[in-house]
């Protein structure tokens, strides 16, 4: 997968990420299946799908914080992972393991200050028998960002002061803020390293939604001033929409679509994607009424036994029996808009 315009940040190819399963034979959980994308430096990609799709997991796989599979992985032009996949068909059918090379993998530490992720649940991501200033202070003692100890609190009041926290929360722990402080909290450790690139794993599912939107919104301005580059996990498409410059759309571990934000809003080419986009609630009651609400069925298959050929086959209302045996190419049918779909010619 290429890109035309812009200067590539972080690029995928083909990535895979699978779960082995103790007692289970072939590869297990098969989270992420053959994704290939690209991030341009100082935009964000949004990324949206079902829960179990496989968005958190592709996120930290590009970050390594799990292992990948197979695939590639470039930053800035430097590939930090690249490997074969050892799990191939067999004669059969049936996925049967072989041997690769060792995968060459990069020294992570150097990319660590530039690569960075909000979780999504604040108060599971931050130890609760340290401060917030220990929290923060330790990314600036890994990675050796001060020089005298004035220094390292100047810092960590600056951060706390960038995401709307007060200087004395830094001598608090985290069982004593609300859950939005916390994230915010998370953000400014996030921030500590000066990276230039950050996940933010659905990093407002957990807020109330009075506080979703102060969240976006600093993000954002922090995006502008800072120079930074978001992969934008969320189940919420509107908020998706708002904040993101292209969106990515999932399913059970593939990539369906990717497109502009308001390409994809305005013509979305996969069945998919249009599923997702007629659920998103309109506030205006004659055009809700109007609207055709489109209700997929069937449950969604396991990703430890994924359906052949597209995945998506089994709740699609338009799947043909090509779907079924033959899995679709990931490919550009417009300027910058991408689609997995035999149905698209």
């Amino acid at each position: 997968m290429s890109e035309n315009k812009g200067e590539v940040l972080v690029q995928v190819e083909h990535l895979k990420k699978y779960f082995p399963v103790k007692g289970v034979k072939g590869p297990g959980v098969q989270a992420v299946e053959d994704i290939s994308l690209f991030i341009r430096r100082g935009e964000t990609l949004g990324l949206v799908g079902e829960s179990g799709c496989g968005k958190t997991t592709l996120g930290r796989t590009i970050l390594q914080l799990h292992n990948p599979t197979s695939g590639q992985i470039v930053y800035n032009g430097e590939t930090i992972f690249e490997g074969q996949d050892p799990w191939q068909k067999g004669e059969d059918g049936q996925m049967v393991h072989v041997k690769v090379p060792k995968p060459k993998q990069a020294n992570m530490l150097p990319y660590r200050r530039k690569m960075q992720i909000i979780f999504q649940d604040p108060a599971a991501s931050l130890d609760p028998r340290m401060t917030v200033g220990e929290i923060i202070g330790e990314a600036l003692d890994i990675h050796k960002l001060w020089t005298t100890k004035a220094d390292r609190t100047d810092r960590i009041k600056e951060l706390l002061g960038r995401v709307g926290l007060n200087t004395e929360h830094a001598n608090r722990y985290p069982h004593e803020f609300s859950g939005g402080q916390q994230q915010r909290v998370g953000i400014a450790r996030a921030l500590a390293v000066q990276p230039e690139f950050i996940v933010c794993d659905e990093p407002i599912s957990a807020l109330d939604v009075s506080i979703q939107s102060q969240v976006v919104n600093m993000l954002e301005d922090m995006q502008q001033e800072l120079g930074l580059t978001y992969l934008f996990i969320a189940h919420d498409l509107s908020v998706v929409r708002h904040i993101s410059s292209r969106i990515g759309v999932m399913y059970l571990g593939t990539m369906v679509e990717l497109a502009e934000s308001y390409e994809l809003n305005r013509n979305p080419m996969h069945p998919y994607t249009k599923t997702l986009l007629s659920a998103v609630p309109v506030p205006d009651p004659e055009v809700s009424r109007a609207r055709q609400r489109i209700v997929l069925e069937g449950d969604i298959p396991s990703p430890m036994n994924p359906p052949t050929g597209c995945r998506f086959h089994t709740r699609c209302p338009y799947a043909t029996d090509k779907c079924k045996q033959a899995v679709p190419e990931f490919k550009e049918y417009a300027p910058d808009h991408w689609a997995a779909c035999h149905l698209l010619g």
